[in-house]
């Protein structure tokens, strides 16, 4: 009660709603719906629900000041759906939970997290991996428009960027920002511009200022350009590696690619893969799949020809990562 008397002292409407959100989940915690209710209609804020099996979701009414900023993407796949290192996977899962009991954290004086960052190597599966979590959530999964965003004028773009965390503050989302080091490059560097610094300040701004139920998730092929007090923002710090041959061959049993359905032996095909991304591997398979429906032809000379192609047109780089874990199902795409 003292924070929101302070809050309205100081006419500070992100503290004044957050107090009175966890009030919201405090009376539902205690089953005392109709004041839960009172509080969210004077604020004029509805509290996010407790929210259960996840929703098809899509159509999201978008207003016309972040119409061309962001898009949504439908969440199709999830958690299950996708091959993850175990930690990360398991980091995941606790991520979903917090945010499914929301209102029992917030009771307790407590909030979910919901700033995550993606690192690792294109093709591995940050994008999906976000697709996922919005899907668990059973909310709206939006992407910045970097096209759209970025501009030269000088404070063009965090005017934009504001715009677009005013939106996903007024509503549960996952919102994703895919290379995030165009935005969030270190301060530090010299080669960068002062208008890049000021980005990077009203970006760190924003992130401070979402609420527990919009959950940001932001992906890096190079998280070292990142500013460190950008690093410091986010409570989770997920790796998605190049997998490794022990993860295609688990990749290919989850698919189904076995001896019988393409002629030839699964662990020789994952050895073939090795040095690929999943996104290759997932695109080589369909391509595969293609030629034998078409060509109606024999499977293992199919996949044998599409091997040499394969080799052909990719050539693994020394000093390539491996998984650095063991891996949980299916296939992805960047």
């Amino acid at each position: 009660m003292v924070q929101l008397a302070e809050a309205g002292v100081q006419n500070d409407h992100a503290k004044l709603e957050r107090t009175v959100s966890a009030l919201v989940a405090e009376a539902r915690a205690k089953q005392h719906h109709t004041l839960a209710d009172r509080l969210a209609k004077a604020l004029g804020v509805v509290a996010p629900p407790q929210r259960q099996a996840p929703r098809a979701v899509g159509g999201t009414f978008l207003p016309d000041k972040v119409r061309d900023l962001i898009i949504e993407r439908p969440a199709r796949r999830s958690i299950d759906d996708i091959m993850l290192p175990r930690e990360v996977d398991a980091q995941v899962r606790d991520l979903l939970e917090e945010q499914h009991q929301a209102d029992v954290l917030r009771a307790n004086s407590l909030d979910p997290r919901h700033r995550v960052m993606l690192a690792g190597p294109p093709g591995n599966g940050k994008t999906t991996l976000a697709e996922a979590i919005a899907h668990g959530l059973g909310v709206p999964f939006f992407t910045i428009r970097y096209d759209a965003v970025i501009d030269s004028y000088l404070g063009e773009t965090a005017a934009r960027l504001k715009r677009v965390f005013d939106f996903a503050r007024s509503t549960p989302c996952v919102l994703f920002l895919d290379e995030f080091d165009a935005l969030g490059k270190e301060r530090g560097d010299v080669h960068e511009t002062g208008e890049i610094k000021r980005v990077v300040s009203s970006l760190l701004l924003q992130m401070d200022d979402l609420p527990s139920y919009t959950v940001i998730v932001c992906a890096s092929n190079h998280p070292e350009l990142l500013d460190r007090a950008v690093w410091r923002r986010f409570q989770l710090r997920l790796e998605l590696p190049m997998p490794d041959r022990a993860d295609f061959r688990r990749w290919l049993d989850h698919v189904g690619a076995d001896r019988k359905s393409l002629g030839i032996d699964p662990a020789s095909l994952a050895r073939d893969l090795e040095g690929g991304s999943f996104a290759e591997a997932e695109e080589f398979l369909l391509n595969v799949k293609r030629k034998i429906v078409l060509a109606k032809g024999d499977p293992k000379a199919i996949v044998t020809q599409q091997l040499k192609a394969w080799k052909r047109r990719f050539v693994p780089q020394t000093g390539v990562a491996e998984g650095n874990g063991a891996r949980d199902t299916a296939a992805q795409s960047e």
